[in-house]
């Protein structure tokens, strides 16, 4: 069992998205950036190439200086959506990346020096993230301190 948030749980969700065949090009082609995760006061670095996740590490706040862009939400809320992903095989309408961000004023992904053009890459590469979110309802999960 995994503990999310931690590196073990963004690594067993590596493995579960690099290993099947669906997630593949998901989102329509390749997917190449350095992906910031901001849970609660916790910072995890994913690394996307190509068709797979090669890595996933815990930085500090200064780590999101390095990052193409970074998806910032309350621990309490990533807790809801990886619950839900968990519950339903995959995010519900309510729980995606997309909606999530449209449901906030000022939007979920951000770039730690105001690149528009780093912040975008979110919307080019959201459905492969999303996939890879997803593929996290294949990982049994613990949900430790944030």
């Amino acid at each position: 069992m995994s503990s999310f948030p931690s590196v073990d749980w963004f690594d067993d969700v590596r493995r579960v998205f690099n290993a099947d065949d669906r997630y593949r090009g998901a989102g329509g082609g390749h997917c190449n950036c350095l992906a910031g995760f901001k849970i609660g006061e916790r910072v995890f670095v994913a690394t996307f190439e190509g068709v797979e996740c090669s890595g996933a590490v815990e930085g500090d706040e200064s780590a999101l200086d390095d990052v193409d862009f970074y998806l910032d939400m309350p621990a309490d809320e990533w807790r809801e959506m990886v619950a839900n992903i968990a519950a339903n095989g995959s995010a519900d309408l309510h729980h995606t990346l997309n909606t999530l961000d449209l449901d906030r004023d000022d939007g979920l992904a951000r770039s730690r020096h105001g690149d528009q053009v780093r912040e975008d890459l979110f919307f080019r590469y959201n459905q492969t993230l999303q996939f890879f979110f997803d593929a996290s309802a294949r990982v049994d999960t613990e949900f430790g301190p944030a």
